[in-house]
């Protein structure tokens, strides 16, 4: 009986490696298809294929990493009214990835996002509002555009508005005392 488990452990083992290993086959098979779906698809003038795809730059996956290339297709992708893209690439801007770092740029392509109805385009330029980076900081329209975030639903950008509105009537309060 205890070799019968010895065995099951150790056929559990290899097998276990080797599904690991075809999995790590099938990924780079898989990703490197959808590589090329997207560089068709971006191509062919379609803005979310490039958004995707710029993505795949971003994070290096199926592709070598590169800032560069992933910037100049979220521009790409953005220049075709992609939300997305601009919010992909208003995060670019706003840490200097594969750009000059820019928090003016980054702020006016987080507001392009938002007013295409990309929630993290909005929760970003909130945050650029609530630090004053690139923008004149106002808490009031920090708390703005957290709500906007907030009403795409997202729960993170919800606690974002809850907190910032928390903050700034404990604000009032003591300023009137």
């Amino acid at each position: 009986m205890r070799e019968i488990g010895l065995a099951a452990l150790l056929f559990g083992f290899c097998f276990g490696n080797n599904t690991a290993q075809t999995k790590k086959i099938y990924n780079t098979q898989e990703y490197q298809r959808k590589i090329e779906l997207l560089q068709k698809a971006c191509d062919n003038g379609e803005a979310q294929g490039c958004s995707d795809l710029g993505i795949m730059y971003r994070l290096g996956k199926g592709v070598e990493q590169d800032n560069s290339k992933a910037a100049q297709l979220f521009t790409k992708a953005s220049s075709r009214g992609d939300a997305t893209a601009y919010s992909n690439l208003g995060i670019m801007y706003d840490f200097g990835k594969g750009v000059k770092q820019d928090s003016f740029k980054a702020a006016k392509f987080y507001q392009k996002a938002c007013d295409g109805g990309n929630p993290s385009g909005c929760s970003n330029l909130g945050i650029m509002y609530e630090d004053g980076k690139g923008v004149r900081q106002s808490k009031q329209q920090a708390l703005e555009y957290y709500g906007k975030a907030c009403e795409m639903q997202s729960e993170q950008y919800c606690k974002d508005y809850a907190r910032l509105k928390k903050e700034s009537s404990l604000e009032k309060i003591l300023s009137e005392a």
